[in-house]
């Protein structure tokens, strides 16, 4: 099966440590749900952090209902 990548952005001064913190309640989110070995990190783009999370295609109806991720690409 694809590994899927979804994000969500955060804006502010408080960005990157809203995003961080996010990336930590997705982890929670992941275990609670048995969504294994997911990666989570972030990354600044200029005033911008996204929080990304990268998982195992057949959660992404999981995913996209109950997180709501801004957007998402399958990586292969």
């Amino acid at each position: 099966m694809s590994i899927l990548r979804f994000h969500w952005d955060f804006l502010g001064p408080d960005a990157e440590p809203t995003a961080k913190h996010f990336c930590h309640h997705v982890e929670e989110f992941c275990e609670m749900h048995g969504i294994a070995d997911p990666r989570t990190y972030t990354t600044m783009e200029g005033r911008r952090c996204v929080a990304s999370m990268e998982c195992d295609e057949k959660h992404m109806i999981l995913v996209r209902d109950r997180l709501r991720p801004k957007r998402a690409e399958r990586l292969g």
